[in-house]
Order: structure tokens, then C-alpha cells, then sequence
């Protein structure tokens, strides 16, 4: 019997190798259609209502907005060049866009599609905003750091030294901690929001999960923090990461280079965005089984799942 939250909800998955994104129902997990958005989109953020879905369209210099019920574009903002990932404030007012060409962050607000602009390191990618709206975090790959940002002022007011090629940062729920992905080093740096002191690192290189080569992207954590999960892209796993402790606690095989992953609203599903299988992985997170996966084609990059 499929679960009836499931029956409401809808799985939406950019593909970068082409201009639209993907719409699966959940209860069924066959593709509903494409929506068309504009060549190579990548990050997607869902609002906190699930109302609309914000599209990092790359190749078009924009962000586009979804209205998640229709399935239609209702809105383009303009973002500057190469939008890849990007943070959506906790109040909706906000969009802070990383302009990977330009070695930006552009600070949106969302009223008027003004823009300031903050200069930070080489290929920004890896962008989050932490609960209360005052921190953006923005990793810089070439730089190798998570530069910390002052919402209100726009001014960086710390540069931390992460692992090779940070790719994404994640804050907890309750805001106490940010944790940043370095997909070629294997790692997950894991920080005090307050002090911005480094407390731990999860090496998942070391921990030796397979032979594939372990690249760490995507980060979710479950609302009430108490479970973390992360992609590790051609590893063809995701792991499960005890926020406590950091210790690795187990993996689920998945697609060939899963790089960013998402939870249903009931939580009970984990999803990852396979980019050279051209699919969905689906782990049943409840019952401790992988479902057969989804076939969308191209190469989907971001995911997310609404009611």
C-alpha cells in the first residue's frame, strides 16, 4: 500500500544536459513532464511553504520560479552570470546566488531583483543561509574556503580554511553548526556557527566504504537534526552520518555520481539526483530498503520534493 503522504507530493529534479526540469509523482515514480526553464539549470530551493521552486538556470543567468502546483514558470530574476547554487533567506525575502564565472555572491532581494554584490573566492558553489537569516555561507572551490557573510551588511566577516574543492554546505536545523563538503579530499568540515571554529571532520576517504572513488557533495539532515545523510557522488553511495558523534553509521548504493540528495516532506524517503546514470535513487529510510530507481535521462543535478 503506498503511504498517503505520498500520494501527495512531487519530485522535482534539474537535469543540467538540457533546459528543463523534471516533475515525478511520488506515489507512482513515473516522470509527470518537463517543465521547460532555460538551458543547463542546476540548484533548485523549494520555498518553505512548497508553493514554489526556485531554479538555478546557468546557461540564462537567471533564477527561475515554479509555481509547484501548476508546473509553470510564473517568474524570472535576474541572478548575474553562471547561477549554480544558491541559498533562499529563512523569511523568503532573499536569494544569495553563487556566480561561479565572476568569482561572486549576489545578494537578491526577491521585491525588486536589486542585487549587491560580494567578491569572494575562485568558483564559488556550495551557498547556504543559516535559520535565523543573519550568516550565508558560500564555499569557494578554488580557494579551498567557506567564506561567512554578514546578511545585513553584505561584509565577510571570516575565511575558513576547508579541504580540497568545497562543493556544499549545509547548516543543522538548529543553526548551531555548518558542515562543507570537499568533494576531491573526501571530507565533511563541520563548524561552530558561533565561534566558527572547526569541531570535527567526517574522512570518508579513510573510512574505506568502497572502491569507487568517494567524492562528497550533497548534505540533508532530518528536521529534528537528529539524522544526516550525504551523497558521495562516483561513489555511488550515500551515508549516513550520526550529527552527535560524526561518525559514519552506514551507506546505501545508489546512481553513478548521486551529487545532491533530498528528503520527502514525511520523511520517510531519501532521494538522490544521479548525474551520470541519468536517474533518481529512491532509499525506503523507514524500512532500511533501496527502491528501484527512477529513469529520467540527461544528467539531473539538483532535487527536491514538495507536498
Amino acid at each position: 500500500m503506498i503511504p498517503l503522504l505520498l500520494l501527495l507530493q512531487t519530485i522535482f529534479v534539474s537535469d543540467e544536459a538540457s533546459s528543463c526540469v523534471h516533475a515525478i509523482d511520488a506515489s507512482t515514480m513515473k516522470p509527470l513532464e518537463c517543465i521547460e526553464v532555460g538551458v543547463r539549470p542546476r540548484g533548485l530551493v523549494a520555498s518553505p511553504d512548497g508553493k514554489r521552486l526556485y531554479v538555478a538556470v546557468s546557461n540564462a543567468n537567471r533564477i527561475a520560479v515554479i509555481d509547484t502546483a501548476t508546473r509553470k514558470v510564473v517568474r524570472t530574476i535576474s541572478s548575474g552570470p553562471d547561477p549554480e547554487t544558491f541559498a533562499l533567506s529563512p523569511d523568503e525575502r532573499h536569494l544569495y546566488v553563487a556566480n561561479e564565472d565572476d568569482n561572486l555572491l549576489s545578494i537578491i532581494p526577491i521585491a525588486d531583483g536589486s542585487t549587491r554584490e560580494v567578491v569572494v573566492g575562485g568558483e564559488p558553489e556550495g551557498t547556504a543561509v543559516s535559520p535565523d537569516g543573519r550568516m550565508v555561507v558560500q564555499a569557494s572551490e578554488t580557494a579551498g574556503m567557506a567564506h561567512v557573510i554578514d546578511t545585513g551588511s553584505g561584509d565577510i566577516t571570516a575565511n575558513l580554511m576547508v579541504d580540497t574543492r568545497p562543493r556544499y554546505v549545509a547548516f543543522t536545523p538548529d543553526g548551531r553548526r555548518f558542515w562543507v563538503s570537499s568533494e576531491v579530499r573526501g571530507t565533511v568540515s563541520v563548524f561552530d556557527s558561533a565561534s566558527l571554529k572547526l569541531v570535527g571532520k567526517i574522512d570518508f576517504d579513510r573510512a574505506k566504504l568502497t572502491d569507487n572513488i568517494i567524492q562528497p557533495v550533497g548534505i540533508r539532515f532530518t528536521r529534528d537534526g537528529r539524522r544526516a545523510f550525504v551523497a558521495l557522488g562516483r561513489g555511488k553511495l550515500v551515508a549516513e552520518v550520526d550529527p552527535n558523534s560524526l561518525a559514519i553509521l552506514g551507506t546505501w548504493p545508489v546512481g553513478f555520481r548521486a551529487w545532491n540528495l533530498a528528503l520527502s516532506p514525511d520523511e520517510s524517503r531519501l532521494y538522490t539526483a544521479d548525474g551520470l546514470d541519468g536517474t533518481v535513487s529512491v532509499i525506503d529510510i523507514k524500512n532500511n530498503k533501496v527502491l528501484p530507481p527512477v529513469k529520467v535521462g540527461g544528467k539531473p543535478w539538483g532535487i527536491e520534493v514538495v507536498p
